[in-house]
């Protein structure tokens, strides 16, 4: 471990312990609810109310931090604009958000895998069960994200509740030493993660049903925050056109249907010709797309989506581009 890696990222000794369990007792997330005081003995449908009336502070927890969601959209699209990386990491229920987010965009998007990443703590296979790791290690968070050889061009942004997840600062502070953009994802104010990102969203969504059960109300603010970072920034990208799915990846029935439907709709053409341009255009929907609507062959809807670096409307009305 070189100094120029540690240089930025606070370790937790032993000796600060107990500093580290009352900091953890402060945290918003971590305090009694009182909303759902004497929860083992209400009826299913008390239970279900109450955590029903929680689950609605989050719309208001997640729009306060829209500004820095904003900006972090289009973080993501400069970096993979630029041939960056999205590199999402975290541990626990926060590590899974982040898998998710990521696994989704290659089906919807027809991004590379490489294009959206997540690191886990404790790996894959802690994304099914409780791993044995130690999330409380910032080294071994900088080993995982090293691994990946951050650079200028990527961005990485720490999904942790509490904002303070060791392994999760470590490797965020770590990539922020190498040039990579950063950014956090926390549930709490002024945090150590915050404190290593040079953007913060924080969705505030108070204590949880069950103190410190961040799987939900923290979870689910995530989740849409992750959605909005990802859809936003391939919508910028152009990767959605109006407000339909025309890079889908069609791989299955569903989404060959689903993509016979997009063109339709974008193009106004029946059922029969949408199918053969979708098989002329080599199953890209894209590259049909624009064969309609800019009434130009594969050659050339090909050559444009590749001047305008994917970008479906820019290809459609931007009738000059030039090799």
């Amino acid at each position: 471990m070189t100094p120029t890696m540690m240089e930025d990222v606070p370790v937790k000794s032993n000796s600060s312990a107990e500093h580290g369990k009352s900091e953890l007792q402060g945290l918003v997330t971590e305090r009694r609810n009182e909303a759902s005081e004497g929860l083992d003995i209400k009826s299913a449908l008390e239970i279900a109310r109450i955590i029903n009336a929680e689950d609605a502070k989050v719309h208001s927890a997640v729009k306060k931090a829209i500004p820095e969601i904003a900006i972090v959209i289009d973080e993501v699209a400069r970096a993979l604009r630029d041939g960056g990386r999205l590199i999402y990491i975290g541990a626990g229920s926060s590590g899974r958000i982040a898998a998710l987010d990521s696994a989704e965009c290659p089906a919807t998007f027809s991004t590379a895998p490489a294009q959206v990443q997540y690191i886990m703590c404790g790996g894959p296979k802690a994304l099914a069960s409780a791993a044995d790791v130690n999330e409380d290690s910032p080294e071994m968070g900088q080993r995982d994200i090293a691994k990946r050889r951050p650079t200028r061009k990527d961005i990485v942004i720490g999904i942790s509740a509490s904002g303070r997840t060791p392994y999760v600062v470590g490797a965020v502070g770590y990539a922020r030493t190498r040039g990579s953009r950063t950014a956090s994802i926390v549930c709490n104010q002024d945090t150590p993660l915050s404190r290593v990102s040079d953007t913060t969203i924080v969705a505030e969504v108070g204590p949880e049903v069950i103190s410190g059960s961040t799987r939900l109300k923290a979870s689910s603010a995530q989740k849409m925050i992750t959605n909005m970072i990802t859809t936003g920034a391939m919508t910028r990208l152009g990767y959605v056109y109006d407000n339909l799915m025309v890079n889908v990846h069609m791989k299955n029935e569903k989404l060959v249907e689903r993509g016979i439907n997009v063109l339709m709709r974008v193009t106004g053409v029946d059922r029969d010709t949408a199918i053969r341009t979708i098989k002329s255009a080599g199953k890209s929907i894209p590259t049909a797309v624009v064969m309609l609507k800019a009434n130009v062959d594969k050659m050339e809807a090909v050559r444009r989506l590749s001047k305008s670096d994917g970008n479906v409307r820019r290809a459609i009305e931007d009738s000059k581009l030039e090799l």
